[in-house]
């Protein structure tokens, strides 16, 4: 068992940035356990394509350039990366938990008999004991479970690949140097996958892009269920227009109907990692928590002292949401 593999999802020639948040953490795994970062392509058209992932440090890119390869299909990609994966025998496979990923990674665990963790919020290597035998260098893959009552810390001691999902923003993406040599490996597509897995082709695609830049902003306003109603979310309309930023919403102000579901934050929405965090009515549950605890600065505006949220939070304000949201906004129009 050797490298750490990253699949790389391609969408109009771009690799995905979850993919390039993959690739830096997936170079600080391979370099706790000595060993190289190798990441797949698959799609057609990829020419030049090493000079997007090479920065990141990978040493070796696979490439599958065939018409039939894009866009992403279920058939073709798992063959793609099954049969790569039994010449390679990679030690971890790391994939974005993103419609594609959580498509095609429980094919590839399935076929292989591996294994799979969905939605990580975090990867370490450690070493693990069963049975009286010590297991060293094993991938621990760590997710809320249970509705977020625990944080579960997952291996897999005897299968490989190890494999787990993770969502964009999670990881932080990080050039590790512009000039990185990447071995660029053209594979021949025939060899790996049969005529008989392009039974599905796609006629027509609708993209509709998103609506917000949550994860891109470096101002989020965030309501939880104690903004109370959908009336008092046009509260943090108005601060974010003021200061610049973005609305966001916990899972709890959703279902209750407050905001739109792409305004989402935590395990089951967005991970943002804002300059300027305003939590405003959040408890803090560990899903939410999940989404937004990168953030450089946390302000929890919240009438319980002992909310979980305050205990991660920069400053606190303690106090109900209509009184204080308004002063602030109040404030920063007078100052802006």
């Amino acid at each position: 068992m050797n490298s750490v593999f990253i699949y790389c999802e391609i969408e109009e020639g771009q690799v995905a940035d979850v993919s390039l948040e993959l690739l830096t953490k997936g170079r600080q795994l391979a370099d706790q356990l000595g060993v190289e970062v190798e990441a797949i392509v698959a799609g057609s058209n990829l020419s030049g394509i090493e000079k997007q992932v090479a920065p990141y440090g990978v040493d070796k890119l696979h490439v599958f350039d065939a018409p039939g390869l894009y866009p992403y299909t279920s058939l073709p990609h798992t063959s793609v990366v099954v049969n790569l994966f039994k010449e390679e025998k990679p030690q971890i496979c790391l994939m974005g938990a993103t419609v594609i990923g959580r498509d095609l990674g429980p094919r590839v665990s399935s076929a292989l008999f591996s294994g799979l963790t969905a939605d990580c919020t975090s990867l370490e290597i450690g070493d693990h004991e069963m049975k009286g035998q010590t297991f060293k260098n094993l991938l621990y893959q760590i997710r809320p479970a249970f509705g977020g009552n625990i944080v579960a810390t997952i291996v897999n001691p005897e299968n490989r690949p190890q494999m787990a999902t993770v969502r964009e923003g999670v990881m932080q993406k990080e050039i590790k140097d512009p000039n990185y040599k990447c071995e660029v490996i053209n594979h021949d597509v025939k060899k790996y996958v049969a005529d008989t897995d392009y039974v599905v082709k796609v006629i027509e695609r609708h993209i509709e892009k998103a609506k917000n830049n949550l994860k891109g902003a470096p101002i989020v306003i965030a309501g939880g269920y104690g903004m109370g109603s959908k009336e008092n979310f046009d509260m943090l309309y108005e601060l974010a227009k003021t200061i610049n930023g973005e609305v966001g919403a916990s899972r709890a102000a959703i279902d209750a109907g407050f905001c739109d579901h792409d305004r989402q934050i935590g395990q089951t929405g967005v991970t943002v990692r804002p300059k300027l965090y305003i939590a405003c009515g959040i408890s803090g549950q560990i899903q939410h928590i999940a989404g937004m605890k990168e953030s450089s600065m946390i302000i929890s505006i919240n009438s319980d002292p002992d909310a979980p949220i305050n205990t991660i939070a920069d400053y606190v304000i303690t106090g109900t949401v209509e009184e204080v949201v308004p002063k602030l906004i109040k404030y920063y129009k007078k100052n802006k």
